[in-house]
């Protein structure tokens, strides 16, 4: 048969389908989420996160250390206070549990990578993300606290701030904060299409973060929507994001290839405790190849475009890059 196209000839062999591979991982663009509970001396299982932890203040170096080790160089981290009150108060306080944790990781690691959480929900008594009116959270009135978090974080040391709250103009409010404060070197990764997502549960149950009524389908998207995605992405970088994001990842890979597309800034994307749950609940039960899932699903979340990715499973990818099996 005379064919003049054969793409086969360019997967006949390891060497040459790398060399044409189209997507490229690399270490560097791995985020692994990092839970300091104020409250806790030592480190704690996290029964719905197998293999994740909770860490205490003594115990946060560990944590970053064993991320230096896997090739990891960046980390977000999300805060278990012991004080919780309607506002969320600890939130932004100079000793607050972020704000020591990112003291004691840039005086041991001052070249590693710390990006904060911005958001009310793990320090309100009620777990939503903002100041109430009512039942509804009062988007104008967050604003001034996402604010003070964001500035006390940068003042402890922070290298980036992510708001992950979805009020309305809750990044030009930081920004003009940062900037007025002397911070406009710090840059802001916005959870701009943060969908009211099932796959939250463990993240949750991990961070003390459920909500005490309702739900937080009035301020995070609708998963029904793909173009709201792109008003909220373009309304984010207007306001001066540096980064955009969308999460979850997996069952929103469409959304990341079309924000993507639409806005020359880099895309990150969380892949949540959900999907790393799922994985490792179907790995236990001998049903799936942990590790080749594992690489394939963040292989897939960068085919469709994004720069960064955020995950539980980041040393465990690292290590799967520096061993050529995923990159």
């Amino acid at each position: 048969m005379e064919l003049v196209h054969r793409p086969r000839r360019l997967r006949d062999g390891d060497t040459i389908r790398r060399i044409c591979r189209e997507t490229r991982l690399s270490a560097d663009s791995l985020v692994y989420p990092i839970f300091v509970d104020e409250t806790l001396s030592g480190k704690r299982p996290i029964e719905s996160l197998p293999g994740q932890y909770q860490y205490g203040l003594d115990t946060v170096e560990e944590a970053v250390s064993e991320c230096i080790a896997a090739g990891v160089r960046s980390c977000i981290l999300f805060g278990i206070p012991a004080h919780k009150d309607a506002l969320g108060s600890s939130a932004w306080d100079p000793d607050g549990v972020i704000q020591k944790a990112i003291r004691k990781i840039k005086a041991a690691f001052p070249d590693f990578y710390v990006i904060t959480d911005v958001c009310m929900c793990e320090y309100t008594d009620h777990g939503h993300c903002g100041a109430l009116c009512g039942h509804k959270v009062d988007n104008d009135a967050t604003l001034e606290l996402l604010s003070k978090v964001a500035l006390s974080h940068a003042q402890a040391g922070a290298d980036m701030v992510a708001p992950s709250d979805m009020m309305d103009g809750r990044i030009a409010a930081i920004r003009s904060t940062l900037d007025r404060e002397g911070f406009a070197g710090i840059p802001i990764m916005a959870y701009s299409a943060k969908y009211a997502s099932s796959f939250y549960g463990p993240f949750r149950s991990a961070a003390g973060s459920a909500p005490s009524f309702g739900d937080r389908k009035g301020y995070q998207m609708d998963p029904h929507n793909r173009k709201e995605a792109i008003k909220e992405c373009a309304l984010d970088v207007e306001e001066g994001a540096d980064i955009i994001m969308v999460k979850p990842a997996l069952s929103y890979l469409d959304i990341i290839r079309e924000c993507s597309d639409a806005f020359d800034v880099p895309m990150a994307a969380y892949s949540v405790s959900g999907e790393y749950a799922m994985i490792k609940a179907a790995a236990a039960a001998g049903l799936i190849d942990e590790y080749r899932i594992m690489c394939e699903s963040a292989l897939s979340v960068f085919r469709a475009g994004a720069n960064i990715l955020i995950t539980y499973y980041a040393k465990e990818l690292a290590e799967a890059i520096q061993k050529g099996d995923i990159g």
